[in-house]
């Protein structure tokens, strides 16, 4: 069984490093993730919230 790349923030990243490091986790591109939370935020939601949260709890690379 392989295992998928941990969930970390890498170095190179935008702003946080969220959608980047979700990117690598689950073999997107970190555009594609961006523009799809982007898109995210024209729902209502706690799209901010969990982005917030993710920014906290996810280690640095």
């Amino acid at each position: 069984m392989a295992r998928s790349p941990a969930l970390v923030r890498p170095r190179s990243r935008v702003l946080a490093g969220v959608c980047a490091g979700l990117a690598r986790r689950f073999g997107m591109s970190p555009w594609l993730v961006r523009v799809l939370f982007l898109l995210s935020m024209l729902l209502p939601g706690p799209q901010i919230l969990a982005y917030l949260v993710l920014w906290v709890i996810m280690p640095s690379e």
